[in-house]
């Protein structure tokens, strides 16, 4: 078997990733976060106004095993801009606060630093009714 054997999925992820500046692999979508690092990476890119591409990697668990070969980074969410992985939650919030993720997104920081915003409470489950008859 050759080295040179083309991955479909690898391939659509990198060009993905070549193809929009601001690109965020989480699980769920901006409108509907399924975990609170996602939540909190979304809440942070949409308080410094910065347009965003989104990939929700939970409908097909191969997103995520390709995603971590291309970027060598195991957690999700995971946020690229311009081609180069810039890191998950915990980094992306750190970045903002200092004012470091503005300027790598080519924003205004504002000057000072703040804290990270607080994504939005989900909402209750729906009431749900379970028979055990």
């Amino acid at each position: 078997m050759s080295d040179e054997t083309t991955n479909p999925m690898r391939d659509q992820i990198q060009a993905a990733i070549d193809e929009n500046p601001v690109i965020l692999f989480m699980k769920g979508t901006p409108d509907q976060p399924m975990c609170g690092f996602s939540a909190r990476t979304v809440a942070i890119l949409q308080s410094v106004g910065q347009p965003f591409a989104a990939v929700n990697i939970l409908p097909h668990p191969a997103i995520r095993q390709e995603l971590s070969a291309i970027s060598n980074w195991p957690t999700i969410p995971q946020l690229f801009v311009n081609g180069e992985l810039v890191g998950g939650c915990d980094i992306v919030t750190e970045m903002y606060e200092s004012g470091e993720l503005q300027h790598a997104l080519g924003l205004d920081s504002g000057g000072e630093s703040q804290p990270a915003p607080e994504p939005p409470a989900p909402e209750p489950a729906p009431l749900t009714i379970e028979n055990r008859l």
